[in-house]
């Protein structure tokens, strides 16, 4: 408690003026607090399930920001099981799980209004997304199983998020600028799980015959 104190206040005595003190403050009350990293993997696996919910009916703009917040969470509970101690191995494989369930609950959603529409590509490419979204995390998952780190790549999930939260904000319909960037989304998020998944195929083949050549 006396070290929340601390960063609650600074030398003088005042409140914290800076986002780093403050969030500080607020990570140290929610160590203090009974809250678990599941938890808020739930909290995130609630909002994306909104999201998908909302995008099924055609209210992007609702389901781009449920599907923002949902993602927030997502991204805060690996952060928050390190920083707080509180993580568990099952609480990292439930992270993880829960990750590949979301982005590819949103994306049927997505797709399924581009059926609606009758925009067939579109549609097919949101199929591409999820098996290359899939293919980037299981490279990975294989890579490390061989003891290969494999953070290598374009196609992040923080820069899937990032572009398929922009394509359903600025969708057509959700009434933002009367734009229609979810399309563009959709297939830049093709193209870059492809492209990553090659890097990584790429980098593990290196860096096996690195390891090779070594012994």
């Amino acid at each position: 408690m006396r070290r929340l104190q601390q960063r609650e206040r600074t030398p003088n005595g005042a409140r914290p003026t800076t986002a780093a003190e403050l969030s500080a403050a607020v990570v140290d009350r929610l160590i203090e607090s009974r809250l678990t990293p599941n938890a808020i993997s739930i909290a995130g696996l609630i909002g994306n399930l909104a999201a998908a919910f909302l995008v099924w009916q055609g209210l992007y703009l609702l389901g781009g920001i449920a599907f923002i917040l949902g993602s927030v969470m997502d991204t805060l509970d690996g952060r928050y099981a390190r920083v707080s101690g509180k993580g568990t191995l099952f609480g990292a494989f439930l992270d993880s799980t829960l990750d590949r369930v979301e982005e590819g609950l949103v994306i049927t959603a997505v797709a399924y209004r581009f059926a609606l529409s009758g925009d067939e590509f579109a549609a097919a490419m949101c199929v591409v997304v999820v098996l290359g979204s899939l293919m980037v995390s299981y490279t990975r998952a294989r890579a490390e199983a061989l003891g290969v780190e494999c953070t290598v790549g374009l196609a992040t999930r923080p820069v899937r998020v990032v572009i398929l939260s922009v394509g359903l904000v600025f969708a057509k319909g959700a009434g933002v600028l009367d734009a229609d960037l979810l399309a563009p989304a959709i297939y830049a998020m093709a193209a870059l799980t492809a492209f990553t998944v090659v890097q990584r195929v790429w980098h593990v083949r290196n860096a096996l015959k690195q390891r090779a050549s070594e012994v």
